[in-house]
């Protein structure tokens, strides 16, 4: 059977988390770590003279949203970084390139709206990056035929619609159902990871009694029991949380791994009373949201937690500047922030991986000819094409091997990657950062079980 395509266990905990916070409506703060302003993303094309028909692509984002108005917007970012410094050396095949964004305000009126606006009235060729809490246009993106390239899958709408490329890959048939007849399948790599790396044993789970998050928190406990785990369920009032009391039982179980299903808020939070009552764990594992350069003013009052952070994900760590293409990642993060009066100072994983999209669509269609003798830029049909091939795509090593098909059942075994970092206050210099953890992601590989759940 060949491999499933990686991050399918990451891919599943993004996405039945941020829906558990959205329904929670919290405030993720840190989840995306942009400083740059609003000016920067206006939505206008560049200043590169058109030399032919400019390729207008569209990004919708929810960059207002119920759940905080950071929270979503790395993604988009680093897109739009990528593509200015396309479109400053000349485009795609002679094609300046023309961004158009849309803010769909984390509605799915609003981003039906916003997916109407692009296609019917701006003409877009195809979106990037898309990175929205409720995905209700995807239909009409889909039935349009119009790619939606390294979207991030906060909801199901990559896991069910043809044309839709999520950042992660996927092998489910997407003929208007999820998964495989409604039921999703994510793997326990993440957990088998810190099994053996660790020698973790001992796993907490803290979570609100609200629906959502306890769903959540019951698919983390169902993957580290398959793995073996003595699992400690920790449910907080999500109005009044007893944090001190959860501390007081993670020490009396004596746990070493500690997972949530709570809000930035709620960790930081959990972690003052885990280093006011000496509380320590081997690792406290957080996700690709929350991978960004804001850990220091997050856990501002809990630095012993603060170390204790680890991350896993499927791409490449952003603070990993001895690999080249994160440091080209870095560098033009840094010259598009300063072209719009913005500091470089803060970075995220989703910018970089917002990045990668921009990345994978435009080697998509720098591969395709016209698509008329107007020289009008590039045939769809021809993208996908190279979306859609054999060959795994890496973004330069920035992800992991990315590939779509449509297998006809899922798999109860696959073989995956992920790639770890940690936080620590001593790294850069004493300002901080996430180091990545070897192996390098992609030996760091596990054979692991297959999970069912439904969305």
């Amino acid at each position: 059977m060949r491999p499933r395509p990686p991050a399918a266990e990451r891919r599943a905990v993004r996405r039945a988390g941020l829906a558990a916070l959205a329904a929670a409506a919290l405030a993720l703060s840190a989840a995306c770590g942009t400083r740059l302003p609003a000016s920067a993303f206006s939505g206008r094309p560049t200043a590169t003279a058109p030399t032919a028909a400019p390729i207008k692509i569209g990004i919708v984002t929810s960059t207002t949203s119920p759940v905080g108005g950071s929270t979503f917007i790395g993604p988009r970012d680093g897109a739009e970084a990528y593509l200015a410094m396309v479109d400053a050396k000349g485009g795609v095949n002679g094609h300046p390139i023309q961004v158009i964004t849309c803010d769909d305000g984390g509605s799915g009126v609003g981003n039906t709206s916003c997916v109407h606006k692009l296609i019917d009235q701006d003409g877009v060729f195809a979106l990037v990056a898309t990175t929205s809490l409720d995905y209700a246009g995807a239909p009409y993106v889909s039935s349009k035929g119009v790619p939606d390239v390294g979207g991030q899958p906060i909801g199901t709408a990559y896991d069910t619609y043809p044309h839709l490329y999520g950042i992660y890959g996927s092998d489910e048939p997407r003929q208007g159902t999820p998964g495989w007849g409604g039921t999703l399948y994510g793997g326990t790599e993440v957990y088998r990871y810190f099994k053996e790396a660790l020698g973790a044993r001992t796993a907490a789970v803290v979570y609100y009694d609200q629906a959502d998050s306890a769903r959540y928190a019951g698919q983390i406990m169902a993957g580290l029991r398959t793995e073996g785990y003595r699992v400690v369920p920790e449910q907080v009032d999500f109005a009044l949380p007893n944090f001190p009391a959860v501390a007081a039982d993670l020490r009396s179980h004596g746990v070493d791994l500690l997972l949530d299903a709570m809000d930035t808020h709620g960790n930081a939070q959990l972690c003052r009373a885990m280093q006011d009552a000496g509380v320590k764990v081997a690792a406290k594992v957080t996700n690709v949201q929350n991978w960004d350069s804001s850990v220091p003013s997050d856990y501002s009052d809990a630095p012993g937690c603060r170390n204790a952070l680890w991350v896993t994900g499927s791409s490449r760590d952003y603070d990993d500047s001895s690999n080249a293409a994160v440091r080209a990642f870095r560098s033009g993060m840094a010259a598009y922030a300063a072209k719009n009066g913005g500091s470089p100072a803060g970075l995220s994983q989703w910018q970089l991986e917002g990045w990668a999209a921009a990345m994978w669509l435009t080697d998509a269609m720098s591969g395709c000819p016209s698509a008329d003798s107007a020289g009008t830029g590039p045939a769809r049909a021809c993208v996908e094409r190279f979306i859609q091939r054999p060959q795994p795509y890496d973004a330069r090593g920035l992800l992991l091997p990315v590939s779509f098909s449509r297998a006809a059942s899922p798999p109860r075994t696959a073989r995956t990657c992920l790639s770890v970092a940690r936080w620590q206050d001593s790294a850069d210099g004493g300002r901080g950062g996430w180091l990545p953890q070897g192996p390098d992601m992609t030996r760091n590989c596990f054979t692991v079980p297959q999970l069912p759940y439904r969305p």
